[in-house]
């Protein structure tokens, strides 16, 4: 057998035990919702431990979501990308039902504001990932309250998920711009962060394209709540 057949083997059986790993973490996921929707913080004393479990079965689900994606190469000509228009209510709406009891179960208040009735071309599975992903890692930083906001800026469908908290660390903020820039940037063992949703967003921002124009992702500081913001724009 040569190298290229056992490389190919390996991401296959990896790909595979991702893929299993998947439907098991979505599966703990789905049954802590049902625990903590079903919970007070006020009465049962596990709530606290139990959110965040909910937390981190909701980051490993992203990983391994974003993995198998990265590994049927998103961003990839022969990647499936489906463009369809899409009312900004429905996405919001599928947004938010996915991250609901995740922000209830941490005490985080989202605040939304856009156009229900404006209408935008996008990949709905890809872009509602995206926003989630950038939804739950503010969780990670702010104190108490994240915001959700679409409008249209300069031809382009700008989305934003700010929060409350001291803001990105100047690590992040690199990692954002790595990302963009296509550097890889590798793990962060200080940060705990391999990069990896970064990645996946920036891909999915440049698969985005009208008119000589690609999406794009940034990190930055400030917003409408004074901490950290991750921004996606869509042409």
């Amino acid at each position: 057998m040569n190298d290229s057949s056992s490389s190919n083997e390996l991401s296959l059986f990896l790909a595979s035990t991702a893929h299993d790993m998947k439907n098991s973490v979505s599966v703990l996921a789905g049954t802590l919702e049902k625990l903590l929707a079903n919970a007070s913080p006020e009465v049962d004393a596990a709530y606290p431990q139990m959110a965040h479990m909910l937390y981190q079965t909701k980051r490993l689900n992203d990983n391994l979501i974003q993995l198998l994606a990265l590994y049927k190469q998103v961003g990839k000509p022969e990647y499936p990308f489906d463009v369809q228009p899409l009312e900004l209510a429905d996405l919001v709406g599928q947004v938010l039902a996915s991250v609901r009891v995740l922000l209830d179960s941490r005490g985080v208040k989202l605040e939304t504001d856009y156009d229900p009735g404006q209408i935008w071309h996008l990949d709905e599975d890809l872009v509602i990932g995206v926003i989630g992903h950038a939804i739950n890692n503010s969780i990670h930083y702010t104190q108490d309250k994240v915001r959700l906001s679409l409008k249209v800026a300069d031809g382009c469908l700008e989305i934003r998920v700010e929060d409350n908290g001291s803001g990105y660390p100047a690590a992040m903020l690199d990692a954002g711009a790595a990302a963009m820039s296509g550097r890889n940037e590798g793990v962060n063992f200080l940060t705990n962060s391999t990069g990896l949703g970064l990645y996946f967003s920036s891909e999915v921002a440049k698969m985005h394209k009208h008119r000589g124009r690609s999406g794009a992702i940034r990190l930055e500081n400030g917003g409408a709540y004074g901490g950290g913001c991750f921004i996606l724009t869509l042409p």
